[in-house]
């Protein structure tokens, strides 16, 4: 059985893609574009740069060390000088300038090579038509400072193997940093719920011990006959003071996350190949065909039908 935040990113289909490894020497800037369905990060992994995130009002200084996730796909600079409105280039003008060719490490910059910055960046994708409102209401960006250290060894060990590994020339190099990046994803997440900030984005069901341990009851079972009081018995509440905590931290029911969550798993099941309606309605714990269409109508503003189609469309594309 997959734990709470290992099956959320799991059903939402995440895949990690490392896309550079840099050497950066002042003056240097990078204006990275906006994507939709993914999130960003950068990892420092020597010298010092800062990063100016869209519709964040001040930018954010990144040391050796530090991690910045972008969980929206938000265009954002990332730039070392005193003139980043004369250094910042779009990405891909630094690239031909570069002439990275998507391999080794990308060198771009000034004449100051004592001030080199070397970079680790990706991006997480996911599934178009999948969505949790733990990664909804993720805040723009999520800084961890010093985070090689903060995150234990094996997590400093896995940086530095991704840094090796990226853009190398070893057999399978890029398959092993690929894999190991969908890690950092997962920790930082894991680490900003610990933090307490959760609460503050209306996703304290996460970082509290009792809701906690009723959604991971539930992500375990959602086809099971849950009601609020069931769910409050698995988080050993009563009913009223779950409902209402639940309502607070949240700002929506315990049944709408279930109703959420489960039509995510159905989603998941028309997208598949020789499946029938009837898989969906059971793998969302509906009886009937009919009260399943229903409730996946009210909650995605389409029929099954429909959504299937519509994937079948966008598939055949491709």
């Amino acid at each position: 059985m997959l734990d709470l935040l290992s099956d959320i990113l799991t059903n939402l289909s995440m895949r990690g893609t490392l896309y550079f490894r840099t050497s950066f020497t002042k003056p240097w800037g990078v204006a990275v574009p906006s994507y939709e369905n993914v999130a960003r990060f950068h990892f420092v992994h020597r010298g010092s740069c800062l990063v100016k995130v869209d519709g964040v009002e001040e930018p954010l200084s990144l040391a050796q060390g530090d991690l910045v996730i972008i969980p929206h796909g938000a265009s954002h600079d990332l730039y070392s000088g005193q003139t980043p409105e004369r250094t910042v280039l779009p990405l891909d003008v630094v690239l031909e300038k570069s002439g990275f060719d998507g391999s080794g490490v990308l060198v771009y910059g000034g004449e100051e090579p004592q001030s080199e910055t070397q970079l680790i960046c990706g991006h997480f994708s996911f599934e178009p038509n999948s969505r949790h409102i733990l990664m909804e209401r993720l805040p723009p960006l999520i800084h961890l400072t010093n985070y090689g250290e903060d995150a234990g060894r094996w997590m400093e060990a896995t940086l530095r193997v991704i840094g090796g590994e990226t853009g190398g020339r070893k057999l399978g190099g890029d398959l092993i940093a690929l894999k190991m990046s969908e890690a950092i994803l997962a920790q930082a997440i894991r680490s900003f719920i610990e933090s307490g900030d959760a609460k503050n984005w209306a996703l304290g069901a996460f970082s509290d011990k009792n809701l906690a341990r009723a959604l991971d009851a539930f992500h375990k079972a959602p086809a099971a006959k849950w009601t609020v009081e069931a769910l409050a018995n698995a988080a050993g509440m009563s009913r009223t003071g779950f409902a209402v905590q639940f309502q607070k931290l949240m700002l929506m029911s315990p049944m709408e996350y279930v109703t959420s969550w489960r039509m995510e798993i159905a989603k998941r099941i028309l997208q598949q190949d020789n499946t029938s309606l009837t898989d969906a309605a059971e793998s969302a714990g509906y009886a009937s065909d009919s009260a399943f269409t229903r409730a996946f109508k009210k909650e995605t503003g389409q029929t099954p039908a429909d959504f299937r189609r519509a994937g079948n469309a966008c598939r055949s594309k491709v």
